[in-house]
């Protein structure tokens, strides 16, 4: 079974940067997720979604040296993430792993890994019984 070192030892940290460049592209011209991103910090975006990666996936701690804790649900907060957003996302990744070559078992494993955080972000109900939940 596919894990975090199936992904670095299939891609490593380069396959990572090329990925989430091939990502950042596509989402400078979405209509749902792009205008989540400020218009002048897409190296910013970039390199951060990289270091979360690489602490994530390779325990690189770079992420952690620079900005802590990822408390991703609170740093996502500010922005509507529904399930569109949430799908969106999962779409471009997907198309940036294609781009990239990102395919057998580190795929199997990023495709499960991208949406289970995509849909951890989600911070709008998708149905009635949600909404009574909150």
């Amino acid at each position: 079974m596919a894990d975090e070192q199936t992904v670095m030892e299939q891609i490593g940290k380069d396959g990572i940067a090329a990925m989430v460049a091939a990502f950042y592209r596509r989402v400078r011209h979405d209509d749902v997720i792009g205008p989540m991103y400020p218009d002048d910090d897409w190296e910013g975006s970039e390199e951060r979604l990289c270091d979360f990666l690489w602490f994530r996936i390779g325990q690189d701690p770079t992420y952690i040296l620079k900005r802590g804790h990822p408390r991703l649900r609170m740093r996502h907060m500010p922005f509507r993430i529904d399930v569109l957003a949430r799908d969106r996302w999962i779409a471009l990744m997907a198309a940036a792993m294609d781009e990239t070559a990102v395919h057998g078992p580190a795929r199997e494993w990023l495709d499960g890994f991208f949406f289970q955080i995509a849909d951890f972000m989600r911070n709008q109900p998708e149905t009635a019984a949600e909404i009574e939940q909150n």
